[in-house]
């Protein structure tokens, strides 16, 4: 795939840890229980500077905060892992992914200090005060409003990514225009790409989310107005009706890999290596009681097992000579996932079902 020398940008997840429990979140059951395959690991400083020496992080270009389980806000040392970065690449830019439902004004004010004008911090709030919370559960909004507010206000850049439901599209504009008024750089709609099952790629109109007791919850459902929905996901039946399955069509799909064409890499909050979050995040899905049976397991145990990927035990120089992401992208060649292809990069990346960019169209 490539080098160590060429990567350019980090994904980096800090910690599996979040307050909060939103309803399609892999992180827990439905916004139910916590995913008995997560260990709630999370990288401290010193692991940060064990993992990344400064020379690598010199190189870089961009860094980003996010990940598959975890908020980057709850984790102990986000800020500490920032300035460090910064201290080793004073250009590079900056982004963290966030709900915005924890931490003191000061916190914030430090971190837009920290970024300066080189990054922005995507606040993924999804409504108002009488409706965010549905998506977000146990997200507050007079915290949401206080961080964000607090981070703007001591110059950082800010946007506001706002994930579309049928119970909150009426506020879009409205939201748009508080954003503005609020001094948000951008304000951007987010059409989901999670009413397609994970396991069977097929799509859905609405998912049952459950509380933290097990108890039924809101029902999310896709927004009515067709300007709000994901176009991509109306290629589904067309795909069903031509291929056969959605199945047979990731079996012959081309993939054009974003991680790739990006010079980018993924570190779990665990210190795993993989070349994108999509890949990692196979790796522990709730659904099955043995989440080995998922195929990344395959290509995890041929290039040594996860200890050889795990930049907490292993360099990451070590861990590119594993061949871990050479042996994914000849992945591509097979025609079939059943024998060999990587079928997460073909739901992932494959270049004419785009379920990913076509969030943001």
């Amino acid at each position: 795939m490539y080098k160590l020398d060429d990567i350019k940008q980090i994904h980096l997840e800090i910690t599996q840890k979040c307050q909060a429990y939103c309803g399609m979140c892999d992180r827990n059951k439905n916004g139910g229980e916590v995913n008995q395959h997560l260990t709630l690991s999370e990288l401290k400083i010193d692991d940060i500077k064990h993992i990344f020496k400064p020379k690598f992080v010199s190189q870089l270009h961009a860094m980003q905060l996010c990940g598959n389980h975890g908020d980057p806000i709850v984790a102990e040392h986000t800020l500490e892992t920032f300035a460090y970065f910064r201290q080793h690449n004073p250009n590079m830019w900056f982004s963290m992914n966030t709900n915005a439902g924890a931490r003191e004004p000061d916190w914030w004010a430090e971190l837009a200090r920290v970024f300066g004008r080189m990054g922005t911090v995507i606040f993924s709030v999804d409504g108002l005060e009488d409706t965010n919370h549905l998506y977000r559960a146990g997200v507050q909004w007079s915290k949401v409003q206080r961080s964000f507010e607090s981070f703007i206000a001591a110059g950082g850049r800010a946007r506001w990514d706002f994930l579309v439901f049928d119970y909150n599209e009426h506020q879009t504009e409205l939201a748009k225009e508080r954003a503005a008024e609020w001094g948000f750089e951008r304000f951007r709609l987010k059409k989901s790409s999670r009413f397609i099952t994970g396991h069977s790629s097929q799509k859905k109109e609405e998912h049952q989310t459950t509380t933290r007791k097990g108890e039924e919850s809101i029902v999310l459902k896709e927004p009515t107005k067709e300007e709000n929905k994901n176009k991509i996901l109306s290629k589904i039946n067309i795909i069903n009706q031509t291929f056969g399955s959605m199945d047979n069509y990731y079996d012959v799909s081309e993939i054009q890999c974003r991680v790739k064409d990006s010079g980018s890499m993924y570190v779990s909050a665990e210190g795993i290596v993989m070349p994108c979050c999509w890949t990692a995040g196979r790796m522990y899905k709730w659904w099955h009681d043995d989440p080995r049976v998922e195929q990344i397991w395959q290509f995890v145990d041929a290039s040594g097992g996860v200890d050889a990927l795990n930049a907490n035990k292993r360099s990451l120089t070590e861990i590119f000579n594993t061949g871990i992401f050479d042996l994914i992208e000849r992945s591509w060649a097979v025609e079939g996932c059943n024998k060999g292809k990587l079928k997460v990069c073909a739901m992932k990346c494959s270049k004419d079902f785009d379920v990913v960019g076509s969030q943001y169209e």
